[in-house]
């Protein structure tokens, strides 16, 4: 019994040093991040410089029981006010269209046409089925070597971080936020998937899913 006893105590410890030693890289590679693009990233437009494009982070329109999508409304918000202001000159969505039955770079289209925005400013970018897909893809596909990112602070930060490590002169306009409840399981998320950007960056030379010819932009 007290042989049995050592050994559950001794994996306790070593799950406990794991675990705790897993929080502190979340934490150290997250604030990193932050600490690198916040100074890029603001909620005042009137900070950001004048960009030709605005690149809107693709997410889905709709949640449970039919009810839309804050980071979504929040995001068209956004990126009304920045063409609005003259800010930008083109808005670029970029988002997933993995089946026919889920497009969000048309569901942000129809939207933004419905607020005003002309239909011939608005470009679509069909791969962004991951951040860094969208990123690379602005400046490899698109050709844009500086831009505004459109979406909330969390995306926005590690957005420009990705961009800006790629090359880019990248600025993050940052839409509202949700609800501290309605954004937990994000916010979680969003601490792997800056240990992701990592290992991205700089150990898996990761390449966006597709790339394809160039689209210029007037």
């Amino acid at each position: 019994m007290r042989k049995f006893l050592n050994i559950f105590l001794c994996f306790s410890l070593i799950f406990g040093i794991l675990f705790l030693s897993g929080h502190f890289l979340l934490l150290g590679v997250s604030d990193k991040v932050t600490d690198f693009s916040e100074p890029y990233c603001t909620e005042d437009y009137q900070n950001l410089p004048d960009c030709k494009v605005g690149v809107v982070l693709g997410t889905s329109k709709w949640v449970e029981r039919g009810r839309m999508n804050h980071y979504f409304k929040y995001r068209i918000d956004a990126a009304v006010k920045l063409y609005s202001s003259g800010k930008v000159k083109y808005i670029l969505v970029s988002g997933d269209n993995g089946t026919k039955a889920y497009n969000e770079p048309r569901d942000f289209k129809n939207m933004l046409l419905e607020k005003g925005i002309p239909e011939e400013k608005i470009i679509l970018d069909y791969a962004g089925f991951r951040t860094f897909d969208s990123m690379v893809r602005a400046k490899e596909v698109f050709g844009q070597d500086s831009f505004i990112v459109v979406s909330q602070a969390f995306q926005n930060e590690r957005a420009v971080f990705i961009a800006r490590k790629k090359g880019v002169e990248a600025f993050g306009y940052n839409a509202r936020n949700v609800s501290q409840a309605g954004g937990w399981l994000t916010r979680q998320r969003e601490k792997f998937a800056r240990i992701k950007l990592f290992l991205d960056l700089y150990l898996l030379d990761t390449k966006p899913k597709f790339l394809g010819e160039e689209i210029h932009i007037d």
